[in-house]
């Protein structure tokens, strides 16, 4: 029989002792489960970072994956602790629209508010849901509990969305976009998926053209400007063998212009 999985994607870091306090109480509660880093670099309180990153990983999983995520700037507050169920995973964390992209892929079809205290941690830190809310309920959902026994139940209709902006079609036929993310080779990923056939259409970044969008880095020279379909099916903007968000001055939620060019 194979052995649950649980993924932890958090803002933590490996500094300190925070990722490795919510494996703890998670192995206390499910001493099979699997767990996997799919990443604690998130920037502090970036939740459509964290968004992003979960989306292009989650998919890869297989079928009864409970995702963790604590990237949570509103802990403490009046957000809500949620678990969401969809066809193929669970996704546990704040209601704030962390799961938002991973759920264009995998539609939610419950969702709870994580109210039944008999599965958290007591008692429950201010501060630190990650450890006495989230953990046990992933430990929980891991090991067989099922998600409508978690809490109250919600209607979809009631979940945070995730505030990321969709490309707006410009009058010419092209789109405004914005950079959804900077990974650490400082490529930018927009909100653009690249439509097929990707002719006939050039990128403006940084005061900068780009005419085309090409298969790969190596279709420019050392040091080139590049755009090409990310392996997450996104419009990308490279610099070859250097970094894109250094050579432009750009970040997160700069603008990205795309023309139609046939």
């Amino acid at each position: 029989m194979s052995r649950p999985v649980i993924t932890l994607t958090t803002d933590f870091g490996q500094m300190d002792g925070y990722v490795g306090a919510m494996k703890g109480v998670i192995l206390g509660i499910c001493p099979q489960a699997e767990m996997v880093d799919i990443s604690h670099q998130i920037q502090p309180q970036a939740v459509q970072q964290a968004a992003y990153v979960l989306s292009t990983a989650a998919p890869y999983f297989p079928p009864g994956t409970v995702h963790l995520v604590v990237v949570d700037p509103g802990v403490g507050s009046a957000r809500r602790p949620v678990a969401v169920e969809t066809e193929r995973a669970s996704f546990v964390g704040p209601d704030n629209g962390v799961f938002g992209l991973a759920l264009v892929q995998d539609p939610a079809r419950r969702a709870v508010h994580l109210t039944e205290t008999r599965y958290h941690m007591q008692p429950i830190s201010a501060t630190f849901h990650g450890r006495d809310i989230f953990a046990p309920a992933a430990a929980h959902l891991a090991c067989g509990v099922a998600v409508a026994d978690m809490g109250e139940v919600l209607a979809l209709s009631e979940l945070v969305e995730l505030a990321i902006s969709a490309p707006h079609p410009q009058p010419g036929g092209g789109w405004q976009c914005t950079v959804l993310h900077v990974d650490r080779f400082g490529n930018l990923i927009t909100n653009f998926r690249l439509p097929s056939p990707r002719q006939g259409l050039r990128v403006g970044v940084g005061g900068q053209w780009i005419q085309e969008i090409t298969r790969t880095f190596a279709d420019v020279e050392p040091g080139k400007l590049v755009a090409y379909a990310g392996s997450s099916g996104y419009l990308e903007v490279a610099v070859r063998e250097g970094s894109a968000a250094d050579v432009l001055a750009m970040g997160a939620g700069d603008p990205v212009e795309i023309e139609v060019t046939l």
